[in-house]
């Protein structure tokens, strides 16, 4: 999330808005959030496994979390773009 925030004014200057979710409860990711300096809007406690179905995500029940998924939507709601990932190796950067 840091790399996307760190690049938000260029987003914004192009028109594109950001959005993250998370499986933390509210004081947990409020922690993540001002650490990382977060200003987009984060959807926080939202259900691992229901949440991963959905997203066609792959859920970690251990840590209860949504490994990390990047969509790209243009403004006709066409999905231009997605990216999976089980690990930190190969995710999508700003």
């Amino acid at each position: 999330m840091a790399d996307f925030q760190s690049h938000l004014d260029s987003f914004t200057a192009q028109g594109i808005s950001l959005y993250a979710l998370s499986t933390d409860p509210l004081d947990k990711a409020r922690g993540t959030i001002e650490k990382l300096a977060i200003t987009f809007p984060v959807l926080y406690g939202v259900d691992g496994p229901a949440t991963a179905e959905t997203l066609g995500c792959w859920y970690e029940e251990k840590r209860n979390i949504v490994q990390p998924a990047a969509f790209i939507i243009d403004p006709q709601r066409t999905l231009l773009s997605v990216t999976y990932s089980s690990c930190p190796v190969g995710r999508l950067t700003a």
